[in-house]
């Protein structure tokens, strides 16, 4: 067990290594607090979620099933954590 987590942790810290040369990005608030934030905001189910680049700026785009059996396409920006209209 030790030996495992001992990889992964080794993994995760080579991982920016392996990926010199591209364009790389860290954003503020991840894709995965963003899914979270979209939750905690009412009964809405996940279906789907990315990252792209919107207008210069990366957006993570939710996309949700709310309460009322309709699908919705939320964005929101990298850096702020807002919502982008």
């Amino acid at each position: 067990m030790r030996q495992i987590l001992t990889v992964l942790l080794l993994s995760a810290c080579l991982a920016p290594v392996s990926l010199a040369g591209t364009q790389s990005y860290t954003a503020l608030v991840t894709l995965d607090e963003a899914a979270r934030k979209i939750i905690q905001q009412g009964r809405n189910k996940v279906l789907a979620t990315r990252t792209e680049t919107v207008d210069g700026r990366r957006v993570h785009i939710i996309k949700i099933l709310t309460p009322q059996g309709r699908i919705q396409h939320i964005k929101i920006d990298a850096d702020s954590g807002r919502v982008v209209k």
